[in-house]
């Protein structure tokens, strides 16, 4: 008898339908083709277990089992539950009440029959409503993520008897389903940190400001104790909600990478990711021979913190370049390439010089002469380039750690960059792709990012004193623009430009000793 059930197969954080068809005949063999790796192979071994412990067994026939497409390779073990309820089907030892044509049906088996969790929920949830399944079945551990997807029935099992019973017409599997505007507000106001907390720093505070306005990355210079990894956690709370797509968009990079918990329904907060400075840049950047979304994939649509950037190798700061002008990484085999999102804000610190109190108020560097130029060429000019904004963070005077006045709540500053956001939005309505100044190309900075020839003496002045690159013009300029748009004028003025300047201090020959 031939049955066929449906699973789903992703690739980077898209799903595709997998048809698995079962084959029982006389013979005793077992046979698994359309290019399974070991893993599903090695689902014989898990099923027949699983079976007994759930009073069914292996039929003693031959079992033919061919998952298409066959071009795509299907990997891990998320397959079991697929292949045993096709294999129950066609050895006639159960007989569905329910189609098994209108489900995708997916779960890891353990040994004693229960379901253990997925990767990739959602995408397989999204791609199931795509096709026009009526639902999907997973594991208990995954039905918070799938039941985003609205119209399509969403399942949780926690073992292979619940799944069995309900295609044999019992109600053993609730469906599961959320209230998306409910979830989404709840989780919006769960903010742990707060601008309030902040005492003094107000020319920091304006810098990133600045950045959640544009999209802007940011490079914070200063010694250590100067408050630099406490803003940069801050800067999340200022920018604008993630909308719902977005929001859908980063749970599904989650969701492929197995970070999701049993209990999250939907990542509402926009992400902040620190690495610690030994990463390698696989783990940075995504890959292996399964690919797997990186942490720069992972802060898409929030903020990647780099702490201490000079202590991370070289080499992994060197790949992150391409993704920060591509806002997406792409990881290639040779049979097959997958594409990341990794449309984030790049935040950055790091000490002045080795021994941290090079240009300090009070405290003597003790670094030899020349350790500086030294200490920053361990950045490479085009990454910094790539760095929009760099902001020297000095230390907090006594007497703004002592005052009682409160600092300015996150929330106000988040109310002007919504207004800056919403500014940008309008004027680049239409423009596929462009959501902020941070993304504009040079092509459209010429139309967007117009100076008069006051500003354009001022900027010319600037170049061939300090030598910026065409690139740190462009970013001068694009800031510039930011800063107009909070200040809502629309067309940028000369102190716009000027202010946009002096966000580029490690183009100056300050830094060279």
């Amino acid at each position: 008898m031939l049955v066929k059930t449906f699973g789903s197969a992703v690739y980077g954080i898209n799903a595709t339908t997998i048809t698995v068809e079962v084959s029982t005949d006389a013979g005793f063999k077992f046979y698994h083709v359309g290019l399974p790796d070991n893993a599903v192979k090695e689902s014989q071994q898990r099923i027949e277990t699983a079976l007994k412990q759930s009073g069914y067994k292996m039929p003693g026939k031959k079992i033919v089992i061919n998952m298409a497409p066959a071009d795509i390779k299907k990997e891990g073990s998320a397959y079991d539950l697929t292949i045993a309820i096709g294999i129950l089907a066609a050895s006639e030892q159960i007989v569905p009440k329910r189609n098994l044509n209108e489900y995708v049906i997916m779960g890891e088996l353990s040994l004693d029959g229960t379901l253990q969790n997925i990767r990739g929920a959602l995408p397989i949830a999204l791609e199931a409503k795509k096709q026009g399944f009526k639902g999907v079945i997973v594991p208990m551990q995954n039905v918070q993520e799938a039941a985003i997807v609205n119209d399509l029935e969403v399942y949780g099992a926690d073992t292979i008897l619940q799944v069995i019973q309900f295609f044999e017409g019992e109600e053993s599997l609730q469906r599961h389903t959320i209230n998306h505007a409910e979830v989404f507000n709840n989780q919006l106001h769960q903010i742990e940190h707060d601008f309030a907390d902040v005492k003094g720093q107000e020319n920091i505070k304006r810098a990133l400001e600045i950045a959640a306005a544009g999209g802007h990355n940011v490079l914070l210079i200063g010694p250590p104790g100067a408050g630099k990894t406490m803003l940069a956690k801050r800067l999340p709370t200022i920018l604008p909600p993630l909308t719902l797509d977005e929001a859908i968009e980063s749970t599904k990079i989650h969701s492929v990478a197995g970070r999701l918990g049993k209990e999250t329904r939907i990542t509402s907060l926009r992400p902040f990711r620190s690495p610690h400075h030994t990463i390698s840049d696989v783990a940075l950047v995504g890959g292996g021979m399964n690919p797997q979304p990186g942490e720069i994939s992972l802060a898409h649509n929030g903020v990647l913190f780099l702490d201490e950037l000079p202590e991370f190798k070289r080499s992994v700061l060197e790949v992150m370049r391409q993704p920060l002008e591509e806002r997406c990484v792409t990881i290639s085999r040779a049979r097959f390439s997958v594409e990341f999102p990794a449309s984030f804000m790049l935040v950055a610190s790091m000490n002045p010089c080795p021994c941290g109190y090079y240009n300090h108020p009070d405290k003597e560097c003790v670094c030899p002469p020349g350790s500086v130029t030294k200490y920053l060429n361990k950045i490479s000019g085009p990454l910094l380039d790539r760095i929009d904004i760099h902001v020297e963070v000095t230390p907090v005077p006594f007497n703004d750690l002592t005052r009682e006045m409160p600092s300015e709540k996150s929330s106000d500053i988040r109310d002007r960059v919504i207004k800056a956001r919403e500014l940008q939005h309008a004027r680049y309505a239409g423009i596929k792709g462009l959501y902020c100044n941070a993304m504009l190309s040079s092509k459209q900075q010429r139309t967007y990012c117009t100076i008069d020839e006051a500003s354009t003496q001022l900027l010319k002045t600037a170049v061939q004193r300090i030598g910026l690159s065409a690139r740190a013009y462009d970013r001068i300029l694009k800031v510039a623009r930011t800063i107009a748009d909070l200040d809502n004028s629309v067309n940028i003025q000369t102190y716009h430009l000027a202010e946009a300047i002096q966000y580029r201090s490690l183009d100056t020959d300050a830094w060279n000793k």
